[in-house]
């Protein structure tokens, strides 16, 4: 979340409530724990999403698989959820990926084939049939694993502990 923020405070094109071309931040975590970041381009014929623009940049830098994701709105508006495209795009290329949301109890990571249920992955070979294998039961999948680079992990445990109380 951090990188998403200083990407989107350090790159936005408008001020408190003004709109503008560049308004979201996102951040991408690669297979290998490499972070990439992007903005988005706002257009009205539907401009690249941040998170789109992040995971571009991560496969142009040679990552191929990603572990999370997460989008942030300029002048602290904190996590905002993926828009519907973004979803579709993270289910058929991404489907165990996290994805950071916001929730009333504060940010989650869910699995980004959880936020599409009973979707059909699209291939540049066709339209696949409902993969059961993409769909984790949280209940009975276990906890997820989280794994950071040592020099986080003081930092990673006291924002945990912030959001749970």
């Amino acid at each position: 979340m951090e990188l998403a923020r200083r990407t989107i405070d350090a790159h936005t094109d408008a001020g408190p409530d003004e709109d503008g071309i560049h308004t979201m931040g996102a951040a991408v975590m690669a297979a290998d724990y490499r972070m990439f970041a992007g903005v988005n381009l706002y257009h009205f014929t539907g401009g690249p999403c941040a998170e789109l623009v992040a995971l571009g940049a991560a496969r142009a830098q040679g990552a191929r698989q990603m572990r999370c994701i997460v989008a942030v709105g300029n002048h602290g508006r904190g996590v905002i959820g993926p828009c519907g495209r973004d979803r579709q795009v993270f289910v058929d290329y991404y489907p165990t990926m996290r994805v950071i949301v916001p929730t009333p109890a504060g940010p989650r990571s869910v699995l980004a084939a959880d936020l599409m249920p009973l979707t059909q992955r699209w291939t540049p070979q066709g339209m696949n049939g409902l993969d059961p294998s993409l769909y984790q039961d949280p209940e009975t999948a276990g906890p997820p694993i989280i794994r950071f680079n040592p020099r986080y992990l003081e930092r990673a445990v006291r924002e945990l502990m912030s959001i749970s109380g």
